[in-house]
């Protein structure tokens, strides 16, 4: 981004925050503090009116807007294929929102640059499996994220007969294994909680609002949530062809990849008290994964491999449990 459009970013920024500290500024542009102090000045100059209060941060002056946004083509294009993601990866109740969003971009687009976005519109597909949605609409967690407020849910979690009630606090909206999670605080329970959004039977927002938990960093707590205490590590070979597989289905937990001659070599953590949902899921790669260590995992998916074997040679029938 060239310093010009920084400055218009900058200000656009400024117009829709009440107030904003420059060291904000600075985190949302990559940037140093002392260069965006720089911009502000060079936009007092120009004749933008912003306000400085020490200790609290800056703000436009109250009235102040700027004129009509025009997009370039590739801010229109980038709008069209986030669109399209978005549709893909959220109910109608977003959905919906997106496009008529979309539709007024596209009505304030010289008449060329429509054309072109509906043709890259028309000529992109996002495939895969959809998000599964709930009984709670999407925009409705949306809302009481955005809010601040806190939520009463009848939840259904997978390892429970029955739903329960629950009173939390939002602080994160996250998508990952095809699903959308409400990561709260749980008054029940007195801790951070992950709700699968497709098991919120219910959802009611409540009048109280909250400023979110002190100290809490989302991206913090989901980097150890997927590699908890007490997590073990993998040493696998594996062969090319099977790399982006392993890398999409245990995302961060992949620590470590060296290349070497026709196989690439992967450290991944896991649950170190279970090997069998890591076992089984490596026997789908046959030949093309070797398990180097721990060998109490390997052991795992040579007996898994038995197992299997004697259970289709005999045709016996399916019975629980399937996994011991």
């Amino acid at each position: 981004m060239n310093r010009t459009d920084r400055l218009a970013a900058l200000v656009m920024l400024l117009q829709s925050r009440r107030v904003i500290t420059a060291a904000e500024l600075g985190a949302h542009f990559g940037l140093t503090e002392r260069t965006i102090y720089r911009d502000l000045v060079a936009l007092g100059e120009a004749g933008v009116p912003i306000m400085g209060e020490a200790g609290v941060g800056y703000r436009l002056q109250r009235g102040y807007h700027l004129p009509p946004v025009m997009f370039s083509p590739a801010e229109a294009m980038a709008l069209a294929t986030g669109g399209l993601l978005a549709e893909r990866m959220t109910d109608d109740s977003v959905g919906d929102s997106i496009r008529l969003a979309l539709g007024k971009v596209s009505a304030v687009l010289p008449p060329d640059l429509q054309d072109q976005v509906n043709r890259l519109r028309r000529a992109m597909l996002v495939r895969g499996r959809p998000n599964t949605s709930g009984p709670v609409p999407l925009s409705s967690l949306q809302k009481g994220m955005a809010e601040g407020r806190v939520m009463r849910l009848h939840y259904q979690g997978v390892k429970r007969g029955g739903a329960d009630w629950r009173e939390v606090e939002p602080l994160g909206l996250v998508y990952y294994l095809d699903h959308w999670h409400l990561i709260a605080w749980c008054r029940m329970r007195g801790d951070v909680r992950d709700f699968r959004a497709d098991r919120i039977l219910d959802a009611t927002l409540l009048p109280e609002t909250v400023a979110g938990r002190h100290g809490f960093d989302l991206a913090d707590h989901l980097a150890k949530w997927m590699i908890p205490d007490g997590s073990e590590t993998a040493v696998l070979e594996v062969a090319p062809q099977v790399l982006e597989s392993i890398r999409r289905h245990w995302g961060p937990a992949v620590r470590q990849e060296i290349a070497g001659d026709g196989v690439v070599q992967i450290t991944l953590t896991f649950c170190g008290k279970d090997y069998t949902y890591l076992a089984s899921w490596l026997m789908s790669f046959c030949h093309h994964v070797r398990i180097l260590e721990p060998s109490q995992l390997r052991d795992r998916l040579v007996e898994l491999a038995q197992e299997t074997a004697r259970h289709h040679q005999a045709g016996t029938p399916l019975q629980p449990p399937f996994f011991r």
